[in-house]
């Protein structure tokens, strides 16, 4: 059941052109479930941050918890319709997904969609607000989450338009070992791979926690065991097509990556 009972009524045309397409996904397939993971109100108006999870209908025991987060710089729209892309395949054929549920957050920051601008509406980057006491309502409803899901996994999709390919950071060693960078699955049949494989300054490579920059998008300080978090971004250049196509073809290949590991890690 969808729980997007006044969409039409509340959102402007950008806002609802952004969510028909994940809200019908979610009334024709029964593996995907919309929820709302909470609203709030800017200037007389309200604003929802949608949840849609899609889980495998073949997991019996506890599945990966993935969360994957888009659009917390509004101006990076690609990231949302990666996971529009993600889910509708999964619609059609979830063996990519198969022992998972992911957690997918298209709209984290719908003022700064909704203005085109990467700060929210009061002027702030959110993914250097999290867990740092914040007041804004965006960080409050996703660090419930954060905090409610105990993901096993977090995915924070990005555009980057300093960088020349989709690049990527696990704050893992044993992912890093698995999957070093998502410039070398099959995204890199829609772009061409980036020899220079750095974001931000820093390798694609193991990016340790107390290097990053403070406030971004990351579990909840003590989470026990830590999730793998990615940070995946792919360039500004490249068009919405080819950014698209390359976060989902970047997002099947951890999905499988990753399953991977886990099964390593079992058998030892």
């Amino acid at each position: 059941m969808v729980m997007f009972q006044t969409t039409e009524m509340i959102y402007p045309h950008k806002l609802r052109r952004l969510y028909w397409p994940f809200l019908a996904l979610a009334e024709v397939c029964r593996e995907i479930v919309g929820t709302v993971a909470g609203s709030f109100d800017v200037e007389g108006k309200r604003y929802t941050i949608p949840s849609f999870v899609f889980r495998d209908p073949a997991t019996i025991l506890r599945p990966i918890r993935l969360g994957l987060f888009a659009l917390l710089h509004g101006d990076e729209p690609a990231g949302a319709l990666g996971l529009e892309r993600l889910l509708s395949s999964l619609s059609n054929d979830p063996g990519p997904a198969r022992g998972y549920e992911l957690a997918c957050y298209p709209l984290c920051n719908p003022t700064g969609y909704e203005d085109g601008t990467r700060h929210n509406r009061a002027g702030f980057d959110l993914d250097r607000e999290f867990w740092r006491g914040s007041a804004l309502p965006e960080i409050k409803i996703i660090e419930d989450e954060l905090r409610d899901r105990q993901f096993d996994g977090i995915i924070t999709l990005h555009v980057d338009a300093t960088c020349d390919d989709r690049q990527g950071c696990a704050q893992s060693q044993v992912l890093n070992a698995r999957m070093p960078a998502p410039d070398r699955c099959t995204s890199s049949r829609a772009l061409p791979r980036d020899q220079e494989k750095f974001m931000e300054g820093f390798s694609t490579g193991n990016m340790p926690a107390e290097k990053r920059c403070p406030g971004v998008l990351g579990p909840p300080p003590g989470q026990n065991p830590r999730p793998f978090e990615l940070v995946l971004k792919t360039f500004a250049t490249g068009s919405m097509s080819q950014q698209v196509e390359a976060i989902s073809c970047a997002l099947c290949s951890i999905l499988a990556d990753y399953r991977g590991c886990v099964a390593q890690r079992n058998n030892l």
